[in-house]
């Protein structure tokens, strides 16, 4: 059994919680933070365990602006 860490982005949509993994691109959601990344780590765990990840090293995480009309 492997064990990896994983980026977890999340943010509130409405009154729940929605957790993205970039990494491997599952997406999952709860009503707190906890429920939400706790869903998503079920997710990924499911996932992986169907299709394997590649070995493609650790994404570049950034930030950038935009402008925008308001």
């Amino acid at each position: 059994m492997a064990v990896r860490t994983f980026m977890a982005v999340i943010h509130e949509d409405d009154d729940l919680y929605v957790a993205d993994c970039p990494d491997v691109g599952t997406v999952n959601q709860g009503y707190t933070l906890e429920e939400a990344l706790a869903n998503l780590k079920e997710a990924t765990e499911l996932y992986l365990e169907e299709a394997p990840l590649q070995d493609a090293g650790r994404p570049l995480v950034t930030t950038f602006e935009a402008t925008y009309a308001v």
